[in-house]
């Protein structure tokens, strides 16, 4: 049966404008509050603490790794930290771990370790990347909400052929982000978006029935909804929570918007903070890790397109509109003609939910059907540089790849990476293939 294919022209279309206007809603939140020591925290307000960090010890010795950090210390209300520094193209090489109290029980955590190696990241050579602003950073790590830290920064040992440690980045600082809180929260382990009457106007794109999106689709293409030999390759449009919804704050973000051409691609990562965290939290941490990566790391907005929860609730990320091809800022080298959806979590060594894999299929086979992309097949992006892959250099890779597919790294992990098959195989099935 004959199909709509190429529907990049889509972008612009009706359904984008009809969506677009959903995500465009102005939102004027309370400013965050630096005076007092621990002030009182306003619904949706936030606030960074940058703190430098100080060499440990007396001297640096060249045959001995150098080591920073902070001692215990009192600080404001925070629940998510980082580490960054001046280079945006210096590696850490060496650890970051991190010790917090939490302001339930006063009680310390043990020492946490921080993914050192964030390579979630605008491409090289692009306006966004080549910032005076932009600094490298760690991933962030999301430790629930905490009072006071400790933190220490250890480099490599020299090497056997190496007489002297290779030196710590330039300009260590820690980065303590209060995402602010929620107004209801909801109920302990229901998901953010979880009924609780009916959402306020703008938090929720609904979901579609395959039938509805297709006749979408053909309706803003120009041609008959009632045509059944013209129903593209589409996946029924998933609910999702837009940035209104997680509480994002519009006045951080860079008001200029970046568009690629098309979507050839989803790239799938974690997003490395831990799964300590309930889901009725995840408009918290992605406030956390927007923050994070717009004042910290100094990005134009969060890196990814999309986001899912370990419960698989789907929500909106980087602004623009979520039918366009809006360039984000996740896989170094291929964020042109891409889009990037981050799992909240760690899957090295934790298996994703099954929530999270069917999530994952049915974002990306309604995103990749807008563009006429197939789900379980394979397509070629050219390399915008990276630690794997030369500038230039075209590559074929899986429709849905993982983060690992296209620069040498963790993520998204092996234990979501493994499930990356049946995403691919329930993405296809629900566009009809």
């Amino acid at each position: 049966m004959p199909r709509i294919m190429g529907m990049r022209g889509l972008i612009a279309s009706s359904i984008g404008v009809t969506c677009a206007a959903a995500l465009a809603l102005p939102l004027t939140l309370p400013a965050a509050s630096h005076a007092a020591p621990a002030p009182a925290r306003d619904a949706l307000a936030g606030s960074t603490q940058s703190l430098a960090l100080a060499r440990l010890g007396a001297t640096r010795a060249a045959d001995r790794p150098e080591e920073q950090g902070l001692a215990r210390r009192d600080v404001r209300p925070f629940s998510l930290v980082g580490v960054v520094w001046d280079d945006p193209n210096a590696e850490l090489h060496g650890r970051v771990q991190v010790r917090t109290r939490t302001t339930a029980t006063a009680a310390w955590s043990g020492w946490q370790d921080v993914e050192t190696h964030n390579d979630d990241a605008p491409d090289l050579d692009t306006s966004e990347r080549t910032a005076s602003h932009v600094r490298g950073a760690t991933a962030p790590l999301w430790v629930g909400d905490s009072d006071g830290v400790e933190v220490r920064v250890s480099g490599e040992p020299p090497a056997p052929t190496r007489a002297a440690a290779p030196p710590l980045p330039s300009g260590l600082r820690l980065e303590l982000v209060d995402p602010g809180t929620d107004e209801d929260p909801g109920p302990e382990g229901a998901p953010a978006d979880a009924p609780r009457g009916n959402p306020p106007a703008g938090t929720v794109i609904p979901e579609l029935s395959k039938q509805a999106t297709e006749d979408e689709l053909i309706a803003a293409a120009g041609g008959d909804t009632s045509a059944a030999q013209a129903r593209p390759y589409v996946g029924p449009r998933p609910r999702i929570v837009t940035r209104k919804g997680w509480g994002a704050d519009e006045k951080l973000r860079e008001h200029k918007l970046g568009y690629t051409k098309t979507v050839k691609a989803a790239f799938v990562h974690h997003s490395a903070t831990g799964n300590n965290y309930r889901c009725a939290q995840a408009a918290s941490v992605i406030r956390g890790i927007y923050r994070y990566h717009v004042k910290s790391s100094g990005w134009r907005d969060i890196g990814y397109n999309f986001l899912v929860d370990k419960c698989g609730t789907i929500y909106e990320g980087r602004a623009g509109g979520v039918t366009k091809p809006v360039m984000g800022a996740h896989t170094l080298g291929f964020n042109t003609n891409s889009t990037g959806i981050a799992v909240l979590g760690s899957y090295s060594s934790t298996s994703p939910p099954a929530a999270v894999v069917d999530a994952l299929a049915r974002l990306t086979a309604w995103k990749l059907g807008l563009t006429g992309a197939n789900p379980s097949g394979t397509t070629t992006l050219k390399s915008g540089g990276g630690n794997l892959y030369p500038k230039g250099k075209n590559v074929r890779l899986h429709v849905i790849s993982g983060h690992r597919d296209g620069f040498a790294t963790e993520c998204p992990g092996r234990r979501l990476y493994d499930e990356l098959g049946t995403a691919r195989a329930g993405s296809a099935r629900l566009q009809g293939r």
